[in-house]
Order: structure tokens, then C-alpha cells, then sequence
């Protein structure tokens, strides 16, 4: 039997939901025999769908992806990936089918289970995103994305404390991944920890200068403080990044930043 590899990791970086997205790299199972002719068809094709996604054209992405299930229908991850691609369209529902068609060929793969929990949260669904992060945990239990996302999920719902511990847990096993590190900054702040989350902004962008969401936090958190010099300078650069940011809606449903921390973005946008 042949094993289809597809070189394909991905992690999006337009924040299609605050989440992080896998593309699948291999099918976990095997497959129907396949000549060398279709194996390298099937990566021509997938390379041109990642090609597509990476700019954002997830449209055109998916046409590739529906011909790669077509060809391939009993792929696990063609599924998966085309699943992703419609998320990044807000097609929820059927990026739902699609992670639920890999995850029946492939019960036992993480990333289906991850990137549908992350469609799950774009339905306000909390409950079942964190059921499928619960499974990607007990499959993979040192998973430091799937602890970030069930704590988006957790946040979601509110659940504040719960959501730094896995934030917090996951940029522990993680130290290099600093989406769970901001996120945890954004929930200390709706903490009233606002000293510490305001360091930990400083640091992460610091350190990742294209961090536009943390720039954009920071020069929220930082005018309310007074400081309007670092604030107006942190907020040139994340809207330079970023012009997202300049739209609450976006923020606080689809980025979905805790309540404290977009009632401070909009005292900055209304005062300047």
C-alpha cells in the first residue's frame, strides 16, 4: 500500500478566528493503491491549494481541495484541509461535514477534531468545541494548540480562569508559540491584572515585532493607562499590520478580545 503525503504545514496568520487552523500533512491511514503518476498529480494539485490559502484566496483553494476529494475520496486529508479553507470563507456548516467525513475515515487523527472545533466556536457552539478539544487531548495530550483553543472556547463562555490555566498551560509546553501568551494577556487584563498583562504585551511584542494583535492590545491598554506616546506608536504599527483593527465589530465577534479589553479599544478609537 502506498501512503498520499502532502507537505502541508500551515498555521493561518489572518486570524480567521482566534483559533489556530492545522492543515493536515499526511494521511494517518492507508489508502487505495496509487500509481506515481496520481501521487504526484494529487501534490501538484495540494501545492497549488496551499499556495492559494497562504494568500488568502480560499475560494480558489477550495476548488483545488473539492478536486483533490473528488480524486481522492477516501483521504482523511483532503477532507480536513478543505474543511479548513471553507472556515476561512465562514462556510461553518460545511466545513463541519467535511471535518465530520475525516474524522469517520480517520477517527483516531487529531487535526480534524481541532479544526472543527475551531468552526464550532464561528457558531458560538462552546460546548462542542471543547468536546472536540477534550478529544484531541486525549489523543494528543501535550497539544499546546488544542489547550489554546479549548481556552478561546472557555473564554467564549466566559470562563475566565479556566481559560488562563490553558493559556497558560499551553505556552508553558510551548514557549516558542506566542498566540497562547498574548491570549493569556488579553484575559489577565479582562482580570483586572492589568500591570502584568500590560508587561506581558511589552514583552511578546518585544520579541515579535508582527505581532499585530499584541500591538494593538498594547496601545489600547496604554492609553487608558495615559501613556498616549507608546499607545499612538504601538497602534501606527498594528493598523499597519493589520487594518482589521480599526473595526470593533471585527474585534470583539470574530477576534472576539474579552468584554474589558474592547471597551478599552473603543475609548482609544473614539478619543482619537
Amino acid at each position: 500500500m502506498n501512503r498520499w503525503l502532502i507537505s502541508l504545514f500551515l498555521i493561518l496568520s489572518c486570524w480567521i478566528f482566534p483559533g489556530s487552523v492545522k492543515f493536515t500533512e499526511a494521511s494517518p491511514v492507508e489508502v487505495t493503491e496509487l500509481s506515481s503518476q496520481q501521487i504526484a498529480q494529487g501534490e501538484k494539485i495540494a501545492k497549488k491549494a496551499v499556495r492559494a490559502a497562504e494568500k488568502g484566496n480560499f475560494a480558489i483553494a477550495e476548488i483545488y481541495w473539492t478536486e483533490l476529494v473528488e480524486k481522492f475520496p477516501d483521504n482523511p486529508a483532503v477532507w480536513s484541509n478543505r474543511g479548513n479553507v471553507r472556515i476561512g470563507q465562514y462556510k461553518l456548516t460545511e466545513a463541519i461535514a467535511d471535518f465530520d467525513r475525516s474524522i469517520e475515515i480517520a477517527p483516531l487523527y487529531p487535526d480534524a477534531y481541532l479544526n472543527r472545533g475551531i468552526a464550532y466556536e464561528g457558531k458560538k457552539q462552546w460546548d462542542q468545541a471543547i468536546a472536540d478539544y477534550n478529544r484531541v487531548l486525549k489523543i494528543t495530550p501535550q497539544d499546546p494548540v488544542a489547550l489554546n483553543n479549548r481556552g478561546n472556547a472557555k473564554a467564549g463562555q466566559e470562563n475566565w480562569q479556566d481559560a488562563l490555566t490553558d493559556y497558560q498551560q499551553a505556552a508553558d509546553l510551548a514557549p516558542t508559540f506566542p498566540l497562547a501568551r498574548g491570549n493569556a494577556s488579553l484575559v489577565m487584563y479582562q482580570m483586572g491584572d492589568l500591570s502584568e498583562a500590560i508587561r506581558n504585551m511589552r514583552n511578546l511584542v518585544r520579541k515579535y515585532p508582527m505581532y499585530s494583535d499584541m500591538r494593538a492590545a498594547l496601545a489600547a491598554a496604554l492609553w487608558v493607562e495615559g501613556q498616549q506616546g507608546e499607545a499612538e506608536s504601538n497602534w501606527v504599527a498594528a493598523v499597519g499590520l493589520d487594518s482589521r483593527y480599526q473595526d470593533l465589530d471585527w474585534i470583539a465577534n470574530i477576534r472576539r478580545w474579552p468584554p474589558k479589553m474592547v471597551d478599552a479599544l473603543e475609548k482609544f478609537l473614539n478619543l482619537t
